[in-house]
């Protein structure tokens, strides 16, 4: 009981220290006055931020974010919208008016030997694929017949030449007799007459025996050219039949190509253009000029049916397909590794030879812009003489 007393009088105290007012003229101490600003600051610190603020904070960064994403869009939708504009130039200008073509082919003459006589082969010096020169042996016919006619031939005109000397001997004596006593004039005529005949007699005998030299050489059929055998099916003990072709030679001096351009690109082209001709399955492109353009293709209307007149197909497609004209390139340049072989096919390319080193980027890029948009219009014109006509050829 004392201790539970005495507990409240301790707490009288204190509540009675708290409510006494401070005496005048004391100043208080200056801990005090640091523990009370840290308990204001402190409590400023954890005072709630008003909910209307956080809010607004929110919609803001909303809405900017909102604006952002709708600029962007609208920055995609303009590139999107460049960048097809140009994919259709640049495929309108490649496909429509840029003078190329997948439609080629690599050409090359071919040689085809026939022997001037007949004959069996007696000997076969070549084999397929072989390279030859120009004047190479290609092959050997039996020349026992043509040795026989040869000689046959000499002797005939050996036969011939004396018959000759003896009639121009007859003739000169009966000349240098006097006209009215040894000879008559008769006479004189004949033995003049039987020495001309010699005379041509020798003459055709010449002429016989030359061909018979000549036809002993052709028993030895040599390469006209410089170029590959192919195909061949030539056997030794063959029977060669004159003007008959048993060999055919590719003349490896005669490559060209030849482009099928549509007609709608003749316009961008111009003979001694340059070009390139890439074949498929190789990256270098064989280098070579426009040469000739073909100055006419069959027409199927034009040919000839019933009593001579036109035969007129009467289907017109809807859709018109552009004719192609064979154009004729020169090779110049063919990169190593890269086989010339007749019937390859060719992506060739042109250059009109204007936009090459003199000219920047931009105004190359420029150029072709304004080809690109003259030829979507209908606006582009060929170049004057660039294809000869009749009169300058």
């Amino acid at each position: 009981m004392e201790a539970i007393a005495g507990d409240d009088v301790i707490q009288q105290g204190e509540t009675t220290d708290a409510c006494t007012p401070p005496i005048a003229g004391k100043v208080s101490s200056p801990q005090k006055f640091d523990g009370i600003e840290q308990k204001t600051s402190q409590t400023s610190q954890d005072r709630p931020i008003p909910l209307s603020s956080a809010k607004s904070q929110l919609r803001w960064r909303s809405d900017a974010l909102r604006s952002l994403r709708f600029l962007l869009r609208r920055l995609a939708t303009i590139g999107i919208a460049i960048v097809a504009v140009f994919a259709a130039l640049t495929t309108w200008n490649v496909y429509n008016y840029a003078p190329w073509t997948r439609d080629g082919r690599v050409r090359v003459q071919v040689a085809s030997v026939a022997p001037q006589v007949s004959g069996q082969i007696k000997e076969l010096r070549i084999v397929d694929n072989q390279f030859v020169h120009k004047g190479d042996l290609l092959y050997v016919i039996d020349p026992f017949d043509f040795e026989v006619a040869l000689r046959t031939n000499k002797a005939a005109l050996q036969q011939k030449a004396a018959d000759r000397d003896v009639k121009e001997l007859q003739f000169e004596r009966r000349r240098r007799l006097s006209q009215d006593l040894a000879t008559s004039v008769e006479e004189k005529q004949i033995y003049e007459g039987a020495a001309i005949q010699a005379n041509a007699a020798v003459d055709a005998a010449q002429e016989q025996v030359a061909q018979a030299e000549i036809n002993l050489q052709r028993t030895e059929v040599r390469s006209p050219v410089n170029g590959i055998i192919t195909n061949l099916l030539l056997r030794e003990g063959d029977y060669a039949h004159a003007g008959a072709t048993n060999v055919s030679i590719i003349d490896t001096d005669s490559y060209w190509v030849d482009g099928y351009f549509e007609e709608t690109k003749l316009a961008g082209l111009c003979v001694g253009d340059r070009a390139e001709a890439k074949l498929m399955g190789y990256s270098a492109p064989i280098m070579g000029h426009i040469a000739t353009v073909t100055r006419g293709v069959s027409v199927s209307n034009a040919t000839a049916a019933t009593q001579g007149l036109p035969n007129v197909d009467p289907v017109y497609t809807w859709v018109r397909l552009a004719q192609r004209v064979p154009v004729r390139i020169a090779i110049d340049n063919v990169p190593p590794g890269v086989p010339l072989v007749s019937g390859l096919t060719t992506t060739i390319t042109l250059r009109d030879g204007k936009d090459d080193e003199n000219g920047t980027l931009l105004q190359r890029v420029r150029a072709e812009l304004e080809t690109s948009f003259f030829g979507l219009i209908g606006g582009a014109s060929a170049r004057p003489g660039c294809i000869p006509g009749p009169s300058s050829t």
